[in-house]
């Protein structure tokens, strides 16, 4: 079965599926991963080699995940919206023709991070199931400091209807995600591994799993 994740930044892959990826990786599914931005150059002070570092962590997180199928857009940090929308959707369509997944993860329309939104909206486009399309169903994921702090003001708010049992590839997402130095914050940021550990463990709560990981399906076909 093959999966395919489209993820605005390096570390959303991580931070939005990092421990489904590695279970999928682990019962052997191909799991291959787009991310549309370069993940740096919207910051101040940021060093010119920062997009190259991040590139290396994706690579090293993906790694660690199992996951070998790696693209990147390339395209810039935080100003998607500067990029014509159907560019966006024929890069992602290209992705799509190329991996042929039976599902696809991406971001919740209503993030507060625009690319997030903007990266909802084109993968929708992409993956719309016409005809020879071999999608059969598309998932959205959340993004601690972004999906939460967007407080359904944009969209209507994140609505998880599948839970994910990480248990036991929590800790395969959280040393995934120390790799990306520059992305993870000390406690009580929500990119923190004390954090990201709680989340993990209030979504396996609602399922009766010790960790897991949320998302809401957008569309499946039977």
């Amino acid at each position: 079965m093959n999966t395919l994740i489209i993820a605005a930044h390096p570390d959303d892959e991580v931070l939005g599926c990092g421990g489904t990826m590695a279970r999928l990786a682990q019962a052997g599914n191909a799991v291959s991963v787009l991310i549309l931005g370069e993940g740096a150059t919207s910051r101040d002070n940021a060093p010119p080699h920062a997009a190259h570092d991040l590139t290396l962590a994706c690579q090293k997180a993906c790694a660690t995940l199992g996951v070998r199928d790696i693209a990147l857009a390339g395209m810039p940090d935080n100003r998607f919206d500067t990029i014509p929308l159907l560019d966006i959707a024929k890069r992602i369509e290209a992705e799509i023709e190329r991996v042929n997944p039976v599902h696809l993860y991406t971001h919740h329309g209503g993030d507060l991070n625009t690319d997030h939104a903007i990266a909802f909206r084109a993968a929708l486009i992409a993956a719309r199931p016409a005809p020879g399309n071999t999608l059969r169903e598309m998932r959205t994921f959340e993004i601690p400091s972004s999906t939460e702090w967007a407080f359904g003001r944009f969209a209507p708010p994140f609505n998880p209807n599948v839970f994910v049992d990480i248990s036991a590839t929590l800790d395969l997402k959280l040393a995934a995600m120390t790799l990306y130095k520059s992305e993870t914050r000390p406690a009580p940021h929500p990119r923190s591994p004390q954090a990201l550990q709680a989340a993990a463990q209030q979504r396996g709560s609602t399922a009766g799993f010790t960790a897991a990981e949320a998302f809401e399906i957008v569309w499946r076909l039977e």
